[in-house]
């Protein structure tokens, strides 16, 4: 029987694992499209309506294997009235999910999203552990945070 608690880490090989797709939620697919391919040049790879819902799957061009799938954020079966409400709310405040990117030239990028009028959280900054990133809010709230490739 195995125990419910703590377990010391084990190593495992033979392993070949990779991160495939991300989720975010969007409150507006159409301003989240806009969004993700027109300001952040993404591919579209999928937009798929359902009960007058839709997911939509970008990625960025030249990696097939990594996307982010956005995606209505209540359309969770058994949520409760008020549970669709606090998610609502954690979106507004840019708290409920996010994602981190990466770029080579950080300033360059800061300055094209700047200029689309996408709202600015902070701007580039070295952080104390180690990385240089800036973060903006995608149209639902959602966290990007774009750290430099160094």
């Amino acid at each position: 029987m195995r125990s419910a608690g703590p377990r010391a880490a084990t190593s495992v090989t033979g392993m070949d694992i990779k991160i495939h797709a991300s989720f975010l939620p969007h409150t507006d697919p159409d301003a989240s499209l806009t969004f993700y391919r027109d300001v952040l040049g993404f591919e579209v790879r999928g937009d798929v309506g359902h009960a007058g819902m839709r997911w939509i799957t970008v990625g960025p061009a030249g990696q097939p294997d990594t996307a982010i799938v956005l995606h209505p954020p209540t359309a969770t079966p058994g949520l409760t009235d008020e549970e669709r409400q606090t998610i609502l709310e954690l979106m507004a405040k840019g708290s409920y999910f996010g994602v981190n990117l990466a770029t080579t030239d950080l300033d360059d990028t800061f300055a094209k999203l700047e200029s689309t009028g996408t709202e600015v959280v902070q701007e580039p900054t070295e952080q104390p552990y180690g990385v240089r990133d800036c973060a903006f809010r995608d149209p639902a709230g959602n966290m990007i945070r774009i750290q430099e490739l160094r």
